[in-house]
């Protein structure tokens, strides 16, 4: 036994010393003190008004003590399951997860290459394609169905994901009513409302406004989350240079202070209700316009916003896998492996956009592949280097001795598969053996992967009540729809 010694579980990145974040976060009271934040939920107003806040018309200014208590009702840990209820995900300090990106209005198309509208086939192509990407942890919706009602399409989104991967799911609605329908559609696919609450596959991704606005129906879906106790995330995207300042870390401070307005919110609805932080501060380019998806601004801000709500002991969502380039090149590949690396580095827990191309516009599924083996590339990394016994093998170096190889031993066919790290689709030939098998790209080959999946790939059936239970839910959402 070592005495006094130091257990390093995985590598890390700093950003900050502690009296950095400590500035930050006391920048962020002083924000929330003196200036404020709009919010126009009535229901909200009177829950911040009685608890000690001063509300004057939307405009509502929260003490330090009330962030203060937020904070220590939040917890430090979520979890997350599968469709089937088995334990998937656990949302705290130490744990990566990644998924794919969500709600692009574009796909890239399999067949001609060309970008397209999105269809709901392409929610579901995308949701059985990363079920069957190993890397792949969670479920977002990475294309908006373009031939779905607008009204309803939030829940057309669910029912095609939620039927094509067990994976936990990662989704939007519309607002409160569609939420609701949502959560109804879990606990018919979890077996009922308290089986969802002890074991649920669901989070949802919310939004507030930049700068320093949290509309009606962000909060109204807030609450209702915290109401039914469903893992809500409630993050920023504050562009810098736009919806915040140019500098980072006044960017950074509009931000916290709209997520921990909102946790004050979210806690005094129900307190201990599963909260996530994170979010992002991306740069708009200027000299385009864009907000950048691609930029090391972003990079530095998402990474940035994780290290804070590690500050706070939150559980943190934050992005990866994205890029500006319009197609699947290299600048799509180049862009998405730095950000990957730096934010599993940073230690985000739920960290999506695997998958998204075209400023956040487009989805392609091969850029998805490629996503997935770089998330096994970071995986791999990050674990480290394993020393006890077994790894350092000094008795099989003493046996095999100098000039010896160590192939055919016994310890190597015992433990390659986990010492090494292995790729479905990037080339490991050499020259002659690539170009005897077709001298095949990436973009070729990562194609045939998507197209292999989806013509043999299933993914785990639900039973025919529960499907019965969501076409049940959805044809009454759409009727009424058109009934109107």
């Amino acid at each position: 036994m070592h005495v006094n010694k130091k257990f390093q579980q995985t590598w890390g990145l700093n950003m900050f010393t502690e009296d950095e974040l400590e500035q930050l976060h006391l920048s962020t009271l002083e924000v929330l003190e003196r200036t404020g934040v709009k919010v126009y939920e009535e229901e909200a107003l009177e829950l911040l008004r009685s608890a000690g806040a001063t509300v004057k018309d939307n405009l509502v200014k929260i003490p330090a003590w009330m962030v203060q208590d937020a904070l220590t009702t939040a917890p430090a840990k979520v979890s997350l399951y599968s469709r089937e209820g088995n334990m998937a995900m656990a949302l705290e300090k130490g744990n990566i997860y990644y998924g794919t990106g969500s709600d692009t209005p574009y796909t890239v198309d399999l067949e001609t290459g060309e970008r397209r509208e999105s269809l709901k086939q392409d929610v579901k192509n995308s949701a059985l394609v990363a079920d069957a990407l190993e890397n792949v942890d969670f479920i977002m919706s990475l294309a908006l169905a373009s031939d779905a009602p607008t009204e309803t399409s939030d829940l057309h989104h669910f029912e095609a994901m939620v039927t094509h991967t067990s994976k936990p799911i990662c989704f939007t609605a519309h607002h409160r009513h569609g939420l609701q329908d949502i959560i109804d559609m879990s606990r018919v696919v979890a077996g009922g409302e308290e089986a969802l609450q002890e074991r649920p596959f669901i989070i949802l991704y919310a939004e507030p406004t930049s700068p320093l606005l949290h509309t009606r129906e962000a909060v109204e879906k807030l609450l209702t989350c915290a109401e039914n106790r469903i893992p809500v995330i409630y993050a920023p995207a504050v562009m810098s240079g736009a919806t915040g300042p140019v500098t980072l870390a006044g960017s950074l401070v509009v931000a916290n202070a709209e997520i921990l307005s909102g946790l004050v919110m979210h806690q005094l609805k129900s307190r201990g209700a599963p909260f996530v932080s994170g979010g992002g501060t991306p740069p708009m380019n200027m000299n385009t316009s864009i907000c950048s998806y691609g930029d090391p601004g972003r990079d530095l801000g998402c990474t940035s916003l994780v290290k804070l709500s590690q500050y706070y002991n939150l559980p943190v969502f934050t992005t990866a896998g994205c890029s500006d380039a319009q197609t699947f090149d290299q600048q799509a590949g180049m862009e998405a492996g730095f950000n990957l690396l730096i934010s599993g580095l940073a230690g985000g827990n739920l960290i999506h956009d695997l998958g998204y191309i075209g400023v956040g516009m487009t989805s392609s599924l091969e850029h998805l592949v490629l996503c997935n083996e770089a998330v096994g590339a970071v995986k791999y990394l990050i674990r480290g280097v394993d020393i006890n016994p077994e790894t350092l093998a000094l008795d099989l170096i003493e046996k095999v001795g100098p000039g010896g190889n160590f192939l055919t031993q016994k310890h190597t066919l015992q433990n390659f598969r986990e010492q090494m790290f292995f790729t479905e689709s990037l080339n490991r030939e050499n020259y002659d053996n690539w170009k005897a098998s077709g001298a095949k790209n990436f973009d070729v080959r990562a194609n045939e992967r998507v197209r292999q999946i989806l013509n043999e790939h299933q993914a785990k059936p639900l039973s025919h009540e529960a499907v019965q239970g969501l076409q049940n839910i959805l044809e009454k959402r759409d009727a009424a729809l058109t009934s109107k």
